[in-house]
């Protein structure tokens, strides 16, 4: 049986994103934020997996400065014992491999399913498999897209009740518009070479620091941008055109790629990957 993360080992990693945030130019405040949860668990007088065991989540944000952004991570650490958070920012996690680890999908359908749908998290491929989305992409026929509805349902550890569950408005993700502009920010200031490269550690054998990354706080937003680093973007040559932003705020967190459609009535312009229609709205072509 895996023992729990000590209140030392979630303040470290919470602590090593502080670093990293503070290394790569992030806002004084998001630092700052991460270090105080770190001196908050290392304060704390009893373990903080018994807090979460005890009160759940909201015992979490009821320690002081923890609140809802640090409770999620914690909760995260808690019951994988990484960080999705601290891997992004040391330039290691791909979604293609999220995707990749369920039985019957393989890097291959991974990366359609990514660049094709968009698709970013188990959970988004779920609500994809049940809309009709994943029956559309090349080498999805029923039978395999039955086989990955059952093995969500038993990943997820909740019954599939046969049709797409709906987003919570309090997850709801940044407007189109703001994403578009976070993607255009990025890409200027990356051509300009103002932005803090990091050396990621997937498809870069000689451990270059290639890899532009951008912070901003934009109201109640957190963004963190850096282009794509997945297999596909390399074997298209598209590392510099697909851009991947990151965004957090107190009612959720989530992820886009950008990309420069290459069809249809958009052709040459930046789309949102899985929100086309919202994208020919802001472009007026709807």
């Amino acid at each position: 049986m895996r023992r729990d993360p000590t209140n030392d080992e979630v303040a470290r990693i919470l602590e090593e994103v502080a670093e990293l945030l503070e290394v790569q130019g992030a806002s004084v405040h998001r630092v700052r934020a991460w270090r105080a949860g770190a001196d908050a668990l290392r304060g704390l007088s009893q373990p903080v997996a018994d807090v979460f065991r005890g009160e759940g989540r909201a015992g979490l944000e009821a320690i002081p400065h923890i609140g809802v952004r640090l409770s999620k991570v914690i909760i995260e650490v808690l019951r994988t014992a990484r960080a999705e958070a601290l891997e992004r920012l040391r330039g290691e996690i791909s979604p293609v491999e999220v995707l990749a680890s369920l039985p019957g999908v393989g890097e291959v359908l991974a990366e359609r399913i990514h660049h094709d749908l968009g698709i970013q998290t188990l959970e988004q491929l779920e609500v994809a498999a049940h809309d009709g989305r994943l029956a559309q992409v090349p080498g999805f026929g029923e039978r395999r897209g039955a086989a990955i509805r059952d093995v969500l349902a038993a990943r997820l550890t909740r019954r599939i009740r046969g049709r797409a569950r709906t987003t919570s408005p309090r997850a709801h993700p940044p407007e189109v518009a703001m994403l578009l502009e976070e993607d255009r920010r990025y890409r200027d200031e990356a051509a300009a070479g103002r932005l803090k490269t990091i050396a990621p550690r997937r498809f870069n054998p000689d451990g270059r620091a290639w890899l532009p990354i951008r912070h901003e706080e934009r109201g109640s937003w957190s963004f963190t941008v850096l282009y794509s680093n997945t297999a596909l973007a390399h074997q298209l040559h598209k590392t510099h055109d697909w851009v991947v932003i990151y965004w957090e705020s107190d009612f959720g967190s989530g992820r886009a790629t950008v990309v420069t459609e290459w069809r249809g009535r958009m052709a040459g312009r930046r789309v949102v990957r899985g929100r086309e229609p919202e994208c020919e709205e802001h472009y007026g072509l709807g």
